[in-house]
């Protein structure tokens, strides 16, 4: 069972940077692709970005690219989601996730999820 919990979410004005991060809680971390999902008040689930075992392919939702980075750091376990250029839309709860591959984690095949962390985007 792979933990995964979140942190770095808020609040940030329109125009502004943030970023959360997922720190896994073994050492298998190098075993799994890793990629963020968000909820917004009222709304589905939906993928954001998603990153392989390797950090050599990466995944992005159209509404994000070109705005948010997904990184991660094998030796410290943990996934990052750097967020520029942030809109009032991108105010939802983010989730991190854990698959077997970064094309399965974009297509919701998820193995392990995070409790969720909030960013809010005042206007």
């Amino acid at each position: 069972q792979v933990q995964l919990v979140e942190s770095g979410g808020g609040l940030v004005q329109a125009g502004g940077s943030l970023r959360v991060s997922c720190t896994a809680s073994e050492g298998t971390f190098v075993n799994y692709a890793m990629g963020w999902f968000r909820r917004a008040p009222g709304k589905e689930r939906e993928f954001v970005a998603a990153i392989s075992r390797s950090s050599g392919i990466t995944y992005y939702a159209e509404s994000v690219k070109g705005r948010f980075t997904i990184s991660r750091d094998n030796a410290k376990n943990t996934v990052y989601l750097q967020m520029n250029s942030l809109k009032p839309d991108d105010t939802a709860d983010y989730y991190c996730a854990a698959g077997s591959s970064g094309r399965a984690v974009k297509g919701h095949e998820v193995d392990y999820w995070g409790q969720g962390t909030q960013v809010t985007v005042s206007s």
